[in-house]
């Protein structure tokens, strides 16, 4: 696998991970039967709705805190093992939650952020799956300002690692293109300290 980024971090994109037809079948599955919920984030001093539909899975113990909200995770789902057991096999990393993300269509969106909150570790390693309708991410450089453009398609599967957190913010912008739905599934293991 080739590193997409230039310098500090590790970005690497696996395009088709799951092919048409499994991913058309996990994408209807998880859309139908995820428990999605419209969610509030305190941010600027305020608390303001997200852009897009959520929910969190996972270990008992795997919570996590950000933007004023702490997600306790439900129970895995069968379909999320599977995936998550695929990429764990095929990369031989470890997770222990998922974000779920439903962006229903192109005004639906996710703002500039790095996911580099004290749960995650110093340098994780963060598997996003995507399905459904293509979407743009962006990534920009913390000091350089250098950008990628990355485009999600059906199926792709988008790994973050190294320093990617402490250098890089990323994020989906909205558009005025006709979009349908897109589900995003971000893999993580969080870490408390005892």
């Amino acid at each position: 696998m080739k590193n997409i980024l230039p310098y500090d971090g590790e970005l690497y994109l696996i395009k088709k991970f799951f092919l048409l037809d499994v991913s058309d079948h996990l994408f209807n599955t998880l859309l139908n039967n995820l428990a999605w919920q419209e969610e509030q984030i305190f941010l600027y001093g305020r608390w303001i709705k997200v852009p897009r539909l959520m929910c969190w899975y996972g270990d008992k113990e795997a919570s996590y805190y950000y933007s004023g909200v702490i997600h306790h995770p439900l129970p895995w789902t069968k379909p999320m093992v599977e995936i998550k057991q695929k990429i764990e096999s095929k990369f031989l990393f470890s997770f222990n939650s998922v974000m779920a993300n439903l962006y229903r269509n192109g005004s639906d969106s996710m703002g500039c952020h790095a996911d580099d909150e004290k749960e995650l570790g110093k340098n994780p390693t963060i598997a996003s799956l995507s399905l459904g309708e293509e979407r743009l991410l962006k990534f920009r450089h913390n000091k350089h300002k250098e950008t990628q453009n990355i485009v999600l398609s059906h199926g792709d599967l988008l790994l973050m690692s190294g320093e990617i957190q402490h250098h890089w913010k990323h994020e989906l912008p909205k558009t005025k293109k006709k979009k349908t739905e897109r589900i995003n599934l971000t893999f993580r293991n969080i870490i408390h300290s005892s």
